[in-house]
């Protein structure tokens, strides 16, 4: 059984760092993508701090499907390019959104939401899909979020099998 352990770090750089510890526990053993998606969904929505919705969209057949997550219902299919998930995975790169309604062409899932941060997930220069968080906070995410949160996905995307 996996113990959901507060983080009680002195930075966000370890605080990101013990998270991947946790992650990395929580990830043994299992290879199957929504098991990884569901726990990894779970485990950040409860643990970093001002988050409205944390999940996963899967590349499928050039669009991006809803895939496990934590929070309210979400919009369920998003082209390539549109919205900060789409621009994301099109780019292939992270996208750091501090005022959502400034953003072009964001798709409004959770009118709550006012920052986002977008990571797409990489392996062997193949595209499989992104991570997404929301926060009800305007410029909630910074540098040392998305470089946390980028490493959290790559733990993630190297212990799922695609």
């Amino acid at each position: 059984m996996f113990e959901l352990k507060p983080i009680v770090a002195a930075d966000k750089a370890a605080a990101y760092r013990e998270l991947e510890t946790q992650l990395r526990a929580l990830l043994t053993g299992e290879r199957d993508f929504i098991a990884n998606a569901a726990n990894t969904a779970a485990l950040l929505y409860h643990t970093v701090p001002g988050l409205n919705w944390a999940g996963f969209y899967r590349l499928v057949g050039g669009v991006l499907i809803l895939g496990p997550f934590q929070g309210k219902p979400a919009c369920v299919r998003i082209p390539m390019g549109r919205g900060t998930c789409g621009t994301a995975a099109e780019l292939r790169t992270t996208v750091r959104v501090a005022d959502c309604r400034a953003f072009p062409g964001h798709i409004p899932c959770d009118p709550a939401s006012n920052s986002e941060l977008v990571v797409p997930l990489l392996q062997d220069g193949r595209l499989h899909g992104v991570l997404d968080l929301d926060s009800p906070v305007r410029n909630r995410f910074d540098a040392a979020d998305q470089a946390g949160l980028e490493r959290l996905a790559a733990v993630f995307t190297a212990a799922t099998e695609w």
